[in-house]
């Protein structure tokens, strides 16, 4: 007897869990129906075009100074908005949705909250060193991809030799 009792319990149960998954009722008595808002990607304009910084941990390039989430990575910006990433060929869009499995490697592997704390801690030091800063950055308003590589190829340089120069001066002060 109790073991019918049982069945019939469970027998119940899954058919109301399946009636109430085929049924929906919605009343709104003096209330009007909310709107659905579906964003699309962002408009992002930016007056002048934001400082990139390249925290070493992170092996791409963060927008600094701005109020988004935008990153420089594989030849594209790319944008954390309303819980979502977008891509473009150019800091002010257009902007194209692109899910998290297509995102560079290098962005991917992280966490949004870990790039905005390394993004910020980079623009720490920026701004206390902007004269001495020794981290890579650019700004991407006249620069070229091969500008840039031009740039980190003398400001390396210019650091070995300084360093040398360091050296020589340790080894003759000694």
């Amino acid at each position: 007897m109790r073991k019918t009792i049982l069945i019939s319990f469970a027998a119940a149960m899954a058919l109301a869990a399946t009636a109430s998954a085929e049924v929906s009722v919605n009343v709104n008595i003096g209330m009007p129906a909310p709107q659905v808002v579906v964003s699309g990607p962002p408009t992002v304009v930016f007056e002048t075009p934001p400082v990139f910084l390249s925290p070493s941990r992170l092996g791409f390039y963060i927008g600094v100074d701005v109020p988004y989430d935008i990153v420089f990575a594989a030849d594209n910006y790319y944008i954390y908005y309303g819980n979502s990433w977008y891509r473009s060929r150019h800091y002010n869009g257009p902007w194209a949705g692109v899910r998290r499995e297509h995102l560079p490697a290098a962005i991917r592997k992280h966490r949004v909250e870990y790039i905005r704390e390394s993004r910020d801690h980079e623009y720490r030091s920026y701004r206390e060193q902007r004269e001495h800063y020794r981290g890579r950055h650019f700004r991407p308003e006249k620069e070229r991809k091969e500008e840039w590589k031009d740039e980190r190829r003398r400001e390396k340089q210019e650091w070995k030799e300084e360093k040398r120069e360091r050296k020589q001066r340790r080894h003759d002060h000694d």
